[in-house]
């Protein structure tokens, strides 16, 4: 799965303006879904507060990619202090 820092930033001057970042998120992966069954499977777990599998998906794609969960979490939290 690969992030278009354009769409990334876009989602997060969305969520900076005010907006529901529940409702942002779940509008963006719906869109970006559609063709992607990790995706796909992320929103329907999302739609039913499966918090605990998304963090399981999320923990899994980051070790794939070589990163420590906790630090990027951590790193994503603090963006928007």
């Amino acid at each position: 799965m690969s992030v278009n820092p354009i769409q990334l930033l876009q989602l997060l001057q969305l969520i900076k303006s005010g907006r529901n970042p529940q409702e942002v998120a779940m509008s963006v992966l719906q869109q970006q879904g559609n063709s992607n069954p990790i995706i796909q499977n992320a929103v329907g777990l999302a739609k039913k507060g499966d918090i605990s599998a998304l963090e399981m998906i999320a923990k899994n794609l980051t070790q794939q990619k070589g990163l420590d969960f906790d630090t990027e979490f951590t790193s994503f939290k603090n963006y928007f202090k």
